[in-house]
């Protein structure tokens, strides 16, 4: 197995990576989610915006407290701030930008104020864009014509025009989700809060009881939370998690399986190495082979 593409995030999830520079926080990516570490470009934030163009193959994406499959020819919008996952099941090509908007106005500005925060600080999770729709398709043909000034370079200038006219639309059209989705960021906090106590605390025994209290809701609620927003419980996730932090010991350290089994959450060696292996495909020891050669 190849070492691929690794999703760079800290405990809180934030995305360790710069979108462009101080003076155009702007970039553009190529990528195809089959080439990162599990075929997934993991649970990330980050507080720029960003559209997404599914433009060879189709992605399963979780955004938010949702899952669906963003269809070739489709595009997406991801709010600031917003809990996202992407997955693939084949290579796909998927391009993408993510920018501030304080490239299009200042925070204290008109333009900002006016257009800009009645959207990122709404709940407003995501838009998805189809090209059968027709201010979507406009909206599409937008995005991708963003896409080829900015991998020519140099056009900063026509970049920014049509980012402008693209989110005239975006913010004209969204009015009816700004109205109707007032519930979701508290439960997309709640979430974000419970996954970051399970990040703080996965090597020791903590309980279903203690990650809902971190947020002060039910166990019924918490479970319910989870299973509606990244389709797991609260206990397997927390086993995911100390899975993926078993395998950065077991690729940087020389430690021996049963201590990793121990140091990540795991009470029993042998429940690790059978647990390691479904999840991974190859045992522990062989996971810790691939990553050296």
């Amino acid at each position: 197995m190849d070492s691929l593409c690794k999703t760079r995030k800290d405990e809180c999830f934030l995305e360790q990576v710069c979108h462009g520079k101080a003076e155009f926080p702007l970039r553009f990516y190529r990528e195809d989610v089959w080439e990162f570490d599990l075929h997934r470009i993991d649970w990330h934030w980050h507080p720029e915006v960003e559209f997404v163009y599914a433009e060879k193959g189709s992605i399963t994406c979780f955004v938010g407290t949702e899952q669906f499959i963003l269809s070739q020819g489709c595009g997406l919008f991801v709010n600031s701030g917003v809990l996202h996952r992407y997955e693939a099941t084949e290579s796909v090509c998927v391009p993408n930008i993510v920018f501030s908007p304080e490239l299009l106005g200042t925070k204290t500005g008109r333009i900002y104020q006016k257009y800009f925060a009645p959207v990122i600080e709404s709940a407003v999770s995501f838009i998805r864009f189809s090209p059968s729709v027709e201010w979507q398709r406009e909206i599409l043909q937008r995005l991708l014509h963003i896409f080829r000034l900015t991998e020519k370079g140099n056009s900063e200038m026509q970049v920014v025009s049509h980012l402008l006219e693209l989110w005239q639309r975006l913010f004209i059209h969204s009015e009816t989700h700004r109205e109707h989705m007032s519930g979701d960021k508290g439960r997309r906090a709640q979430l974000q809060v419970m996954m970051q106590f399970i990040h703080a605390n996965y090597n020791r025994q903590i309980t279903l009881k203690e990650i809902a209290g971190c947020v002060h809701i039910s166990e019924s609620s918490a479970l319910l939370l989870f299973r509606q927003s990244i389709h797991l419980s609260p206990v397997a996730y927390l086993i995911q998690y100390r899975l993926k932090r078993a395998a950065d010991l077991l690729a940087n350290t020389n430690k021996t399986v049963t201590n990793v089994a121990y140091e990540t959450g795991f009470s029993d060696a042998g429940y690790f190495c059978r647990t390691f292996r479904k999840y991974y495909r190859q045992t522990a020891m062989e996971y810790r082979k691939s990553q050296i050669e």
